[in-house]
C-alpha cells in the first residue's frame, strides 16, 4: 500500500459520514450527495500533499466546494438567501412512549424545515449543529468571514423555526380540519 494511500484512509476516510451528511443536507438528494462526495474525496486524495491543519475542516471545506459548483449547475436558485421571524424550540424530556412518538414527528418535521433552508443557511445548521463544528472552522470551510458565519446561523435559526412553526400549523389544521 503507497504512503499517500495510507495517509488518506487514515486522515480523510473517517470523516466521510461527516461529509456525506453535509452534502445530503445541501443536495438534498441521496444520489446527488454520493456524486458530490465522490468528487470531493477524488479531489482530497488529488490534493492530499496541500493538507495544511486538520483533516475533517479541509474535507468539508472540499464538499461544500464541490456541493456550491453542483448547485450553481443544477439548481442556482437554491443558493439564494431569505429572511424571516424568530421563533424558540421545545425540548422534551421525558421518555414515555407518547414523547417518543412526538418526537420522531418532530424529527420528521426538523428535517423537513431544514431541507426548506435555502442551501447557504442549510450548510451553516449542519456544520455547526450536527458536525458540531467550531465558528472559527465553519467560516474556513465556506471561506467567509465567522461574522457571517454567525450572521447565516442567527438567521437559519429565524428561518428555521419559522418554518416549523408553518408547518406544525399544517399539520394541526390537517388533523383537525
Amino acid at each position: 500500500m503507497s504512503d499517500r494511500r495510507l495517509k488518506f484512509e487514515q486522515l480523510v476516510l473517517p470523516h466521510l459520514d461527516a461529509a456525506y451528511n453535509l452534502a445530503r443536507w445541501l443536495t438534498r438528494n441521496d444520489h446527488d450527495a454520493h456524486d458530490v462526495v465522490q468528487e470531493a474525496a477524488l479531489r482530497a486524495f488529488r490534493f492530499l500533499d496541500g493538507l495544511r491543519g486538520e483533516a475533517k475542516p479541509w474535507l468539508l471545506t472540499l464538499v461544500r466546494n464541490s456541493c456550491m459548483t453542483w448547485l450553481k449547475a443544477n439548481r442556482p436558485a437554491e443558493l439564494q438567501a431569505i429572511d424571516s421571524h424568530a421563533a424558540e424550540l421545545v425540548l422534551v424530556d421525558e421518555d414515555t412512549p407518547e414523547t417518543i412518538s412526538l418526537r420522531e414527528v418532530d424529527r420528521r418535521m426538523l428535517n423537513e424545515a431544514l431541507a426548506a433552508l435555502p442551501a447557504y443557511f442549510r450548510e451553516a445548521l449542519v456544520l455547526r449543529e450536527l458536525d458540531e463544528m467550531s465558528y472559527k472552522d465553519i467560516a474556513r470551510i465556506t471561506g467567509v468571514p465567522a461574522g457571517t458565519v454567525m450572521s447565516r446561523l442567527a438567521r437559519a435559526r429565524r428561518l428555521l423555526a419559522t418554518s416549523l412553526r408553518a408547518i406544525r400549523k399544517a399539520s394541526t389544521q390537517r388533523v383537525h380540519g
